[in-house]
């Protein structure tokens, strides 16, 4: 008998994981992969392929953990950009101040899921004429 395919547990564990370090008055951070598809934060952060974010929440607006990625929004040179990680390219949620937290193992590549196909945009819709009596 097969076993039901699950989903990923990293989304849940990075939300407790997130929780449980704010809930202690430490300042979360996030070590991302900056080379996985689909991350978006400014180049500038980028070092050597990884970058740091902090996600404390005085640090960041609109913050959301999803089960596909992380989104918020931060300031970069005092500039409001939104970021968003897929959650493959999380690979720990750490506390700043001692370093407690949780670093996740690569995803498998089967278990990524397949990258959404951007909805098309509507044809512009061309003037008619219409006859008026």
């Amino acid at each position: 008998m097969s076993e039901p395919a699950m989903t990923s547990n990293r989304p849940y564990l990075l939300r407790a994981i997130h929780d449980w370090i704010n809930d202690n008055g430490l300042t979360p951070h996030l070590l991302v992969d900056a080379s996985v598809a689909g991350v978006r934060v400014p180049s500038s952060a980028i070092k050597d392929g990884r970058v740091v974010l902090s996600v404390a929440p005085r640090a960041v607006a609109r913050f959301e953990i999803g089960t596909d990625s992380v989104r918020f929004m931060a300031r970069f040179s005092g500039v409001s950009q939104p970021i968003e990680v897929p959650m493959a390219a999380v690979l720990a949620i750490y506390a700043q101040e001692n370093g407690q937290g949780m670093m996740f193992p690569a995803e498998p590549a089967g278990s990524l899921p397949p990258p959404e196909a951007p909805e098309p945009e509507p044809a512009p819709q061309r003037p008619r004429l219409h006859v008026v009596k």
